[in-house]
């Protein structure tokens, strides 16, 4: 698949107007991305997966090519931007597929938590939920300090370069496999008018989120869900965070894998992603 075979549009839903790439023909299959990465981290997997599924994978509110309102970060609300999308691109009647990575695994939770039977599974790799378990927040210096109002943006901005690299190199097993051309399209889209500070407001939501979270578990999740950690990142965290929200958790810790796994181990990704949503038939 080369890029003229992905479909990039856009649509304003719930308020917002986002951009988003399908490709593919069949059931459909959404793509949740995280920061600070947007569509893109999903480049590698998506043809494989398109020979399958009709794939859709947007650029969340405030990132990518998406547009960046002053509010609206909580992952409530971020999930219905993507509901509305689905229905917009016309899967309204059928359940769907779900992949969350990064910031995109609780906005997936938010999403299959208020929309349970519109999901048929549920996959989620490398990251937490915010008032689940041990508080994330007081760990990871980086969610401290993107919490912080508007001084991030001030410190970043001109450096995006430097400082998003940092976090491709440290947090992978193979610093490589986000390669330079990976990286200049992710610093593009972070160096656009509002695009650190749309990035930065995923991590403001925390409180809001761990609120929603919360409220969420009560009632825990009953489809197949998917939790993978990389064995040179979060590991367990991810599993152990959806083992208490969910009843039907099927999981593993990723080798030679670190925070980004969709592109460090493209075709096992694939593989394992294709395997457990077979068996959710």
């Amino acid at each position: 698949m080369t890029g003229n075979d992905l479909e990039h549009g856009r649509a304003r839903v719930n308020g917002v107007k986002l951009h988003y790439v399908t490709a593919g023909d069949g059931p459909p299959l959404v793509l949740l991305h995280g920061w600070p990465q947007t569509w893109y981290e999903w480049r590698d997997v998506i043809p494989e997966l398109a020979a399958e599924y009709t794939v859709i994978a947007p650029d969340l509110r405030g990132l990518g090519d998406s547009e960046a309102p002053v509010s609206g970060y909580d992952k409530d609300t971020v999930a219905t931007d993507v509901r509305e999308l689905v229905d917009h691109l016309g899967f309204d009647d059928e359940p769907i597929a779900l992949v969350g990575h990064d910031w995109g695994m609780p906005t997936a939770y938010a999403y299959a938590t208020q929309y349970r039977e519109d999901v048929r599974a549920l996959c989620v790799l490398e990251a937490g939920l915010p008032g689940v378990n041990e508080d994330q927040k007081k760990k990871l210096w980086h969610t401290r300090f993107h919490s912080v109002r508007d001084l991030p943006e001030r410190l970043v901005a001109g450096r995006e370069r430097l400082y998003l690299d940092w976090f491709y190199s440290e947090g992978a097993y193979d610093p490589t496999a986000i390669d330079d051309d990976a990286r200049e399209e992710y610093v593009r889209c972070y160096s656009q008018a509002g695009g650190l500070r749309g990035g930065f407001e995923y991590y403001r939501a925390y409180d809001a989120d761990a609120e929603h979270n919360q409220d969420h578990a009560q009632d825990p999740l009953e489809m197949p869900v998917l939790a993978l950690g990389g064995a040179a990142s979060f590991r367990e965290l991810p599993i152990r965070d959806m083992e208490a929200v969910a009843t039907d958790v099927e999981s593993e810790v990723i080798e030679r894998a670190g925070h980004w796994i969709p592109e460090e181990r493209p075709a096992y990704f694939v593989e394992r992603l294709t395997e457990f949503l077979e068996g959710a038939e």
